[in-house]
């Protein structure tokens, strides 16, 4: 039974070493603002912070996140430059549908966190990964340049 630190708090989890990480944050954990978009790592719904890094959870092991710091979306604004870009989010209204917002905040999180004074080529390489289906791509750019000026 591996022992996760999820949000600060160390929690056993009753689960194959193989699950993705995804499915015992959502389903074990009962963490469900993590989504679940394409399951093979290409849309971002699904991004989570492993010791900081903006890390894919619908392909990543339970087996490879025992020993390392997992943040979720529930947890990402008790970090200042998360909760610096939960603020320019809403600042802005950025959601649309919202399905995969849980996934920007905690890539933009990650970007602000390795480049606090990010460029248009910065942010467009740490967020190519992520899809919006609704297009609020102009609106995120803004409000992660919002969260790095404050």
């Amino acid at each position: 039974m591996p022992t996760l630190n999820i949000n600060g708090t160390d929690t056993a989890l009753d689960v194959p070493d193989d699950m993705p990480l995804l499915w015992a944050l959502r389903d074990v954990a009962g963490l469900t603002g993590t989504k679940f978009g394409c399951g093979v790592a290409l849309c971002g719904a699904c991004t989570v912070h492993l010791d900081g890094q903006a890390t894919r959870a619908c392909v990543t092991p339970v087996s490879a996140a025992a020993g390392k710091k997992i943040v979720t979306i529930e947890a990402v604004g008790q970090d200042p430059v998360g909760a610096k870009v939960q603020a320019a989010w809403k600042q802005i209204d950025v959601v649309q549908c919202g399905y995969c917002q849980s996934g920007q905040v905690m890539a933009a999180t990650a970007l602000l966190h390795a480049t606090p004074k990010p460029t248009d080529a910065d942010i467009d390489n740490a967020m190519s990964g992520n899809i919006c289906r609704c297009g609020t791509y102009g609106r995120i750019r803004a409000a992660i340049k919002i969260a790095a000026a404050k």
